[in-house]
């Protein structure tokens, strides 16, 4: 019964991610998310597989743990993704931008 609970807890957690990550490529800006954030996801959901593989193996919970950790790398891609482009796009604005020197 306690895996059952912990599958539906992290099944309600981890249907944030799928839609969090639709709204910044359909908004194509990242700038409301926390990298700190999702960097303590990942630490927490590392524990979590950490604990299933030291007590119960790779059961069905263990691939829900999976799920999740790959939403949260697409989530932290994007979002380094998008700022780097909006970092990019500033530099290239004030004429820092490393190819400035070949804009025509």
């Amino acid at each position: 019964m306690s895996e059952f609970l912990e599958t539906v807890m992290l099944i309600c957690f981890g249907l944030s991610w799928p839609v969090t990550l639709l709204k910044k490529l359909r908004a194509k800006n990242a700038s409301s998310t926390s990298l700190a954030f999702m960097i303590l996801i990942l630490v927490g959901y590392a524990a979590g597989i950490t604990a299933k593989v030291m007590t119960t193996g790779c059961n069905y919970v263990f691939y829900v743990y999976i799920f999740n950790v790959l939403m949260v790398l697409a989530n932290l891609l994007t979002t380094l993704y998008f700022r780097a482009k909006a970092g990019h796009a500033k530099r290239n604005a004030r004429g820092n931008a490393p190819n400035a020197l070949y804009a025509k």
